[in-house]
């Protein structure tokens, strides 16, 4: 099985941090979350030590900071990452956000308390603070996601799954984003449950490029079985997967129509295809298309059957998140 060819995730850092609590909590976790970033190859956008105490985020000013920072980069960030060392100051983490306009995922984590340090010099309080931050976040509007655990160490196994599953949705909601879907033909009489919105898809960034299945298969049956693309696409056919008893007519066939989709696709631009494979293609052309949906969707352009256009978006997304082909079943 392939895989996804994924970018390094960057991710924007707010340490938060309130003057009651100790502040060398804010020094101690810049280092563990470094070790954490190191190990998943994540860039971090935040402020340096010097550019505020530490480097957390209080006050309204250093809030301010921070989002300038934020908005330099916004065209890099993934997602935003809430880390509190300690109780952390609400206010300054929802400030930062807000003025940020940053679009994209939030993930808030809070250390736990060592029950044998709740000295003033190690006491955190990000339990409570959490709860704080995460009730702001709600007042402002602003999405944001929890861990599994209310409050984890960055070093847990815990986190870093948590982790794991946040850099799957900012690669789901960064790739979903402008998506081009292909709609090949018309839906089918007997399939209902494919029936969509291309205005709602529309509103959400998704656009759906359509074409009539005439179109594709009068362009499949002119291609000759001399063209280097049809001889490559049929040998690419032969070695996907065994075909004993299969007329080499109909194989021929298969790799036509796969040119021509493959053609048509990178004409529009498009990432993945729903197509009009029952019975339309078997009455009119002659063969099945599932063998080159499989093919398309193993090579990360997902393909669903029946013009089930919100189903290859399902596929789609299920891709950015796994970093592995998807299937819909």
């Amino acid at each position: 099985m392939n895989a996804l060819t994924l970018k390094a995730p960057t991710l924007g850092v707010i340490y938060g941090n309130r003057d009651f609590f100790p502040d060398h909590l804010i020094t101690e976790a810049r280092a563990d979350l470094a070790k954490v970033f190191e190990k998943f190859g994540i860039r971090a956008i935040q402020l340096g030590e010097r550019d505020s105490k530490l480097g957390g985020v209080e006050t309204h000013t250093e809030a301010r900071k921070c989002a300038e920072l934020f908005r330099q980069h916004a065209g890099e960030i993934d997602g935003v990452l809430i880390c509190l060392p300690n109780f952390g100051d609400e206010k300054g983490v929802a400030d930062t956000l807000k003025l940020s306009k940053l679009n994209v995922p939030v993930l808030i984590q809070g250390y736990p308390d060592d029950l044998k340090q709740l000295s003033p010099a190690r006491r955190r309080d990000a339990f409570c603070g959490k709860i704080s931050v995460a009730n702001n976040l709600v007042q402002a509007g602003i999405k944001f996601t929890l861990t599994e655990k209310h409050v984890c160490h960055p070093a847990s196994a815990s986190f870093e799954l948590d982790l794991q599953k946040f850099l799957g949705v900012c690669r789901v909601v960064d790739g979903v984003r402008g998506v081009r879907l292909g709609a090949v033909g018309a839906r089918p009489g007997a399939f209902n449950t494919v029936r969509y919105s291309e205005k709602i898809l529309e509103r959400h960034g998704i656009s759906v490029t359509t074409v009539d299945l005439s179109e594709i298969i009068g362009k499949a049956n002119k291609l000759d079985a001399s063209v280097p693309s049809v001889v490559s696409k049929l040998a690419e056919i032969r070695g996907y997967a065994p075909a004993p008893g299969v007329p080499n007519e109909k194989l021929l066939q298969m790799a036509k129509m796969g040119v021509t989709l493959t053609d048509w696709m990178d004409a529009n631009h498009l990432d993945a295809t729903a197509i009009q494979c029952w019975t339309s293609v078997q009455e009119n052309y002659g063969c099945n298309v599932c063998t080159l949906m499989s093919m398309m969707s193993e090579k990360f352009m997902p393909s669903a059957c029946e013009v089930d256009v919100t189903g290859v978006l399902t596929m789609y997304a299920m891709q950015l998140a796994g970093g592995t082909p998807a299937a819909l079943v």
